[in-house]
């Protein structure tokens, strides 16, 4: 099973007046793992089933492995949908499940009875569920249904891998083991995978690159460390990890805080309003006086968490290991100067 490269280019769907893609491009190389991470609605699962034909964009273009889908059926595209609620048919064992896709293939391509039977009880194995090919769904745990459901979208040896969600109804500590063995899965059978999750931690730790999605278009698609440290705009920036915002205005060539008198900061942004924003162990404390207050102090591990009162804000900063901390009921200044300068704007908020 090898993978494919996957080419989207001005993909546009709508569902009455709302577009759940608009112009959205994409480029996966083959054997590459993306992610895609975004807000409920901004296009994920839209994005999947119009890749799997089972949704059609009005405009744009697909191609995997260098041929156009464009009139090509779901049903030979050969794309493998795992979905987050496993759909696995409850009437049917395990091994049966595995067989379906094979089962309903053409007859011209169907493999004879035995072969199915023999390849469905090869997936079990490399999923390490073997044991259980004569037992129903409803006799199996929700992690063992996931991996019926990927063996099933595997036996008919798929060039590209879609999952919606898959460990979705998971608990943690099943969710963590899976995405591990995941991952592996991927890098073993050599596939093309394309991941929706919600779950930040899981995209930046599975992912070769993620993308984020809102409103139907791609914001950046990037490496998890670089996504992380080099957002393209502010809602990426908010979007992933904690993130500390200061409204400003820019005039000058330097952005000024209504909260912070004296505080400026150079940018390249053009006049007007703009934001601020830095996690919270970019912010440095200044003792000696200043707009913030220190409430609390919380020290835990080698980092220590300061929670500071700033007008009718409430910040909490993490100071790295060896800075001694303020003492509650002290004012300090703010040093902003590791902070990231967006333009305001009406896509800038979340």
């Amino acid at each position: 099973m090898t993978g494919v490269a996957v080419t989207l280019r001005g993909l546009t769907k709508r569902f009455g007046n709302a577009a759940a893609l608009d112009d959205l491009h994409l480029a996966i190389a083959a054997g590459e793992f993306v992610a895609l991470l975004g807000p409920s609605g901004s296009g994920k699962t839209t994005l999947l089933r119009v890749l799997a034909g089972l949704e059609f964009a009005e405009t744009g273009t697909i191609e995997i492995g260098g041929r156009s889908m464009h009139d090509v059926p779901a049903r030979k595209r050969r794309i493998g949908f795992v979905f987050q609620h496993y759909a696995l048919f409850r009437h049917m064992t395990v091994a049966r499940n595995v067989a379906f896709g094979l089962e309903v293939m053409p007859r011209r391509d169907r493999p004879q009875p035995a072969a199915i039977r023999a390849r469905a009880q090869e997936l079990l194995e490399f999923m390490e569920i073997g044991g259980l090919a004569d037992r129903y769904p409803d006799q199996i745990s929700g992690g063992q249904r996931q991996r019926v459901a990927l063996a099933r979208a595997l036996a008919i040896e798929p060039t590209l891998l879609l999952l919606d969600e898959p460990f979705g109804a998971l608990d943690a500590k099943v969710r963590k083991n899976l995405r591990i063995w995941l991952r592996g899965l991927h890098d073993r059978m050599g596939l093309t995978s394309l991941f929706v999750t919600h779950d930040q931690a899981e995209a930046l730790e599975m992912a070769d690159r993620v993308a984020v999605l809102r409103a139907g278009r791609i914001e950046q698609v990037d490496t998890p460390d670089r996504l992380y440290a080099e957002p393209a705009n502010a809602f990426v920036h908010e979007f992933l990890g904690e993130s500390i915002r200061f409204d400003g205005a820019v005039s000058d060539g330097a952005v000024r805080f209504p909260l912070l008198p004296g505080v400026m900061l150079p940018t390249r942004c053009a006049a007007g309003p703009a934001v601020a924003l830095l996690r919270p162990h970019e912010i440095g404390l200044r003792p000696g006086g200043g707009p913030a207050v220190v409430e609390s102090v919380h020290a835990f591990g080698p980092l220590c968490r300061v929670r500071l009162r700033l007008a009718d804000r409430v910040i909490e900063v993490l100071l790295p290991e060896g800075t001694s901390p303020p003492a509650p009921g002290a004012a300090c200044g703010l040093d902003l100067s590791a902070a990231r300068i967006y333009p305001e704007s009406p896509r800038a908020g979340s």
